[in-house]
């Protein structure tokens, strides 16, 4: 972790066991604040795991967890996931909620005024690109793939948490569509200077992203650095996930990247 950014989240001797297996295994890492950790592996490698330890979607069975520098157990299951905004592939909107009632969702539940909650939802459907005149009083039904990703992305949003937790959000959508959401989101998260844990076995998604990436296999933490280190790395999964990306000048260039 770069060692300007206060330590927003730590993993100290994690493990999680489920059913007699180890499903992550003596992690031990920290998250600075405002920084993007890309959790990078093959399906199985635990990187899923890795993030519900972190909103408590499971405990460890050994270690523990620190989120603001207090345990996860030690905090209000309820407080702590509402300090960490949670986008999935499937979105996870309500079908028979409007674009502005699934937005406005959490600031609701928190007893935001109606007006307070009306201007949240019509700046952060702005943010993400999506016209509120025009979405707002859609159904999820009526938007293609791409839009309801960025409705997603707005309602994970919409309380202002610190912390995004982000699992394989755009991985449904077309080629096209993805690389314009990922590019997207880059540049918005590098405007709001959220925390985000982003899950994804797309090795090229990651070096869109990442200010660091994690690459897990069998349940532990096998490489931990930047995208810059990582094309050096010598283990055999990196190199694996290496061969995968495309071009290099194609996909990441450092100067935009960080915002030169």
């Amino acid at each position: 972790m770069p060692q300007d950014n206060p330590i927003a989240i730590e993993f100290r001797d994690v493990t999680f066991i489920q059913n007699g297996r180890a499903l992550v295994s003596n992690l031990n890492f920290t998250i600075g604040r405002g920084e993007v950790l890309v959790l990078l592996g093959r399906s199985g490698s635990g990187k899923t795991t890795t993030m519900k330890l972190i909103n408590r979607l499971f405990v460890p069975s050994h270690g523990e967890i620190l989120f603001e520098g207090i345990p996860t157990t030690k905090w209000d299951e309820i407080k702590l996931r509402r300090q960490m905004g949670y986008v999935i592939q499937e979105t996870g909107l309500f079908p028979h909620f409007t674009i502005e009632r699934n937005v406005g969702l959490v600031p609701a539940l928190e007893s935001w005024k109606p007006k307070q909650i009306k201007a949240r939802v019509y700046e952060l459907l702005n943010l993400v690109g999506l016209e509120p005149e025009q979405f707002a009083h859609r159904y999820p039904r009526e938007l293609s793939g791409g839009q309801r990703q960025r409705v997603g992305v707005a309602r994970a949003l919409a309380a202002d948490p610190p912390v995004l937790l982000m699992d394989e959000p755009f991985g449904a959508l077309d080629p096209v569509t993805r690389l314009e959401i990922q590019q997207q989101f880059r540049r918005l998260q590098q405007q709001l200077g959220k925390t985000v844990i982003f899950v994804t076995h797309d090795i090229q998604e990651a070096f869109i992203l990442a200010s660091r990436i994690g690459l897990m296999q069998a349940g532990r933490m096998l490489v931990l650095s930047t995208p810059e280190e990582f094309l050096k790395s010598p283990k055999p999964e990196a190199r694996a996930f290496i061969k995968g990306l495309p071009p290099f000048a194609q996909i990441y260039n450092s100067g935009e990247k960080n915002g030169k």
